[in-house]
């Protein structure tokens, strides 16, 4: 049995998320918005929930299509109220809709939405060194920055929090512990 992160023991899912996805660099738009969605509906609850409903939020939010997602109305806020597949919050509901819009916008911009999203760490992965899992921080300068750029640019449910999540997720930020076995894996990964 290999050691992992200890967030990842919680059941099979988690394991499979944490040996498979978690971590790895990623720079697909689409994958990096299903991202920051999922983190998103995942501030105040367990990230073992968001991952049992993932398949129910490809179906209802048209499997993370922001541009579909950004012709959203009230019709579709109200459909999405009343699917149980989801978490069924209207503020984070009508977030990932203006999320969309502005996640369009920065790929109009920056030509991908990764290339602006990646330039907080400089379009590298930042390897930590963690041992144990009480000194993995919850933000970072990146973190910050990041949280701050977004919501000037219209972004809701990115606080610094939500953002270093999404970093982690996405392979900007390496938080695997150094006595992962993933840790060595995900640090050779590269674009």
């Amino acid at each position: 049995m290999p050691t992992r992160c200890d967030w990842a023991e919680g059941n099979d899912q988690l394991r499979h998320y944490h040996d498979t996805e978690w971590g790895v660099p990623l720079w697909d738009d689409r994958v990096l918005f299903e991202y920051m969605v999922l983190d998103a509906f995942q501030a105040g609850l367990s990230w073992a929930i968001i991952l049992k409903k993932r398949e129910g939020f490809r179906a209802a939010f048209h499997d993370f299509d922001p541009e579909a997602i950004a012709r959203y109305g009230k019709r579709d806020v109200q459909r999405l109220l009343k699917d149980d597949g989801i978490v069924r919050n209207r503020l984070k509901i009508e977030a990932t809709i203006a999320n969309a819009q502005a996640y369009l916008d920065l790929q109009r911009e920056f030509g991908t939405a990764a290339e602006f999203l990646w330039s907080f760490v400089g379009g590298r992965p930042r390897v930590n060194a963690w041992t144990a899992s009480k000194q993995v921080p919850a933000t970072s300068p990146e973190s910050d920055a990041m949280s701050k750029a977004l919501r000037q640019r219209g972004f809701r449910f990115v606080g610094s929090t939500i953002c270093y999540a999404f970093m982690q997720a996405a392979g900007m930020i390496n938080d695997h512990l150094t006595g992962c076995f993933r840790y060595k894996q995900v640090g050779r990964a590269r674009r």
